[in-house]
């Protein structure tokens, strides 16, 4: 990847517990102003990353660094500009929420009068402002959460599996909610998650963590590229038959797999014409399938089988 200025960077970040390395010396670029998702399954160490980039626990090695700068030189000037929902936050059970914001606000001297509000609308907890946390649904809470964590108008948002226990709807409202923090405030974004969907649909980029250690760091444009459209033939006569695409198609872009079966990732429409000409040629067709490589097949040959969740 080529040299910029990324707004967070990791340098061979390792966690050891005991024997055990949680994160093993994993270096994560995440540009500006863009949304970069962590993806692992649970246990991956996503959590152990985000904590030691928060500084809530210390790297046994490796270093990061926030805005460009070391956090271990800089910590309380870089923090001030970093928001984060690592742990669901401990609020006030028995106030709403702007009383439990207004507190948190004090706390951390943030003294403009209409930031609890400015943090409630953007989470769209503005519109219940009597009701206490303790009656706050699961999303209700999350949102809770965020809303501290964006209070002071960070300029980098960190967030831990953030549409954990959402029904449908709350992850359809948190992701719109990211998206435009990003779009309209140009917040940079981290958010890790088990689910791959998730970050499909939100992240610019992404860092695949397995077992601790960062597999790839892709950009999904980039991956996008990747998983293309197929025709997929299976034949007689895999290699009778990838002479004749050359020959009378001038196709050359397919790979041929075993057990008979090809793939052409160009010409995709012709697949009548290509059967036919299989077929005058003694080629028998069993099988003409319209395919694409989708990110669970990427995903699954990244980490060795099984599935994510």
């Amino acid at each position: 990847m080529s040299m910029q200025n990324w707004v967070l960077e990791t340098r061979s970040l390792t966690r050891k517990y005991d024997r055990q390395i949680a994160v093993d010396s994993i270096n994560i670029h995440v540009p500006k102003g863009r949304i970069y998702g962590l993806l692992g399954r649970n246990g991956a160490g996503k959590t152990t990353t985000l904590r030691m980039i928060m500084g809530l626990i210390r790297p046994t090695s490796g270093e990061i660094k926030i805005f460009g700068r070391n956090i271990q030189q800089d910590a309380k000037q870089i923090y001030s500009r970093v928001g984060s929902l690592i742990e669901t936050p401990g609020f006030y059970q028995n106030l709403t929420g702007s009383e439990n914001l207004a507190i948190l606000a004090r706390l951390r001297g943030i003294h403009r009068p209409d930031v609890v509000q400015y943090a409630l609308a953007r989470v769209g907890l503005d519109k219940e402002p009597h009701k206490i946390v303790s009656q706050y649904s699961l999303g209700m809470k999350q949102r809770l959460g965020i809303a501290a964590a964006i209070m002071h108008e960070p300029e980098l948002l960190i967030l831990d599996e953030p549409t954990n226990g959402l029904d449908p709807i709350g992850i359809h409202e948190m992701r719109n909610f990211l998206v435009n923090l990003c779009e309209e405030k140009h917040v940079t974004i981290v958010i890790s998650s088990h689910i791959l969907s998730e970050i499909e649909q939100l992240a610019d980029m992404m860092g695949v963590i397995h077992k601790g250690k960062l597999l790839e760091e892709i950009t999904m444009e980039e991956l996008r590229k990747r998983n293309r459209k197929y025709l997929e033939f299976q034949v007689s006569n895999e290699n009778k038959a990838a002479l004749l695409m050359e020959q009378l198609f001038h196709i050359h872009d397919y790979e041929v797999h075993e057990k008979g079966t090809i793939r052409i990732y160009s010409h995709l429409g012709q697949q009548g014409k290509i059967n036919k000409v299989f077929v005058e040629n003694d080629i028998e067709v069993f099988k003409i399938t319209m395919s694409e490589d989708n990110l669970e097949d990427y995903f699954v040959n990244l980490i060795g089988g099984g599935t994510i969740g």
